[in-house]
């Protein structure tokens, strides 16, 4: 199919409901997903459900709200509490699963208290080629994914994006704060707060794509290859670990292999 062949396809599954919930991150699936939901469905038939927690960026939170009222659609702000579970916390390798379980059960459930159909979030066709113990959740909650079902992958829903004028076409890929640490090592909200500030200083800085993966004292930072040479040089090497170390970091390191997804799973024997 072409892509105007999947947009319409997508524009058909969302037509069938008459109304829907969007769990809405703000991010570039679930931008496009609301977007087009909105477009389809009307204003007054969609909300989009955002969740706020110690282990998402406050920047990401706001740039939702910001995307939400430039749509004009309401939007509810509800605390998914990660931090309790200890299922979570402890951080091993079902966290995701953990994670996605307890977030898409309060969503379900602030839908079965409103007046509207239905939940639907927004995986694509290539979150099947990592490993998202998360999708797990959202099969077993039967959670309707549109962007997948319409068979749109990642390029294809951020040249879609594009085309609908939406400023997200070109974002960074969203992930949570919980990713930037190995498995198994206890996440903290400490550790969650110094890592938001440290990438929050990274974006004003001008990066693109960044990680600041964090293993207790040390940080591993993971930015575009191509933007590499600038954390070398010297005045702003400088400058970045006293930020770091005033962050509450003793050591700042620079991966050298760069950002890539998902790279605290490259240690995994199958993703």
């Amino acid at each position: 199919m072409t892509l105007a062949d999947k947009y319409k396809r997508l524009q058909k599954i969302l037509s069938e409901f008459d109304s829907a919930a969007i769990a809405f991150s703000g991010g570039v699936d679930s931008t496009l997903l609301l977007k087009v939901a909105c477009d389809t469905l009307g204003l007054n038939n969609v909300l989009a459900l955002t969740a706020t927690s110690p282990i998402f960026p406050q920047y990401e939170i706001e740039q939702s709200q910001q995307l939400a009222s430039d749509f004009g659609v309401k939007q509810k702000l509800i605390s998914s509490k990660e931090m309790d579970l200890n299922d979570f916390v402890k951080n091993e390798l079902q966290r995701c699963y953990h994670c996605k379980h307890n977030l898409f059960s309060l969503f379900l459930k602030e839908v079965e208290q409103s007046s509207f159909e239905v939940l639907l979030e927004g995986s694509n066709l290539d979150d099947q080629n990592d490993y998202r113990p998360g999708q797990k959740a959202i099969t077993q909650l039967k959670i309707c994914s549109p962007l997948f079902e319409a068979q749109l992958n990642k390029q294809e829903v951020r040249e879609l994006s594009q085309q609908l004028g939406l400023s997200t076409w070109n974002k960074q890929p969203f992930a949570c704060l919980a990713t930037r640490f190995p498995y198994g090592t206890k996440i903290t909200e400490s550790q969650l707060r110094k890592i938001d500030k440290c990438e929050a200083w990274l974006r004003i800085e001008g990066f693109s794509h960044y990680r600041v993966r964090c293993y207790d004292q040390l940080a591993r930072i993971e930015v575009a290859p191509e933007e590499i040479p600038r954390l070398l040089d010297e005045n702003f090497r400088l400058r970045l670990v006293e930020l770091f170390k005033l962050n509450g970091f003793d050591y700042a390191t620079l991966d050298l292999q760069g950002y890539r997804s998902g790279s605290m799973n490259e240690i995994l024997p199958e993703v």
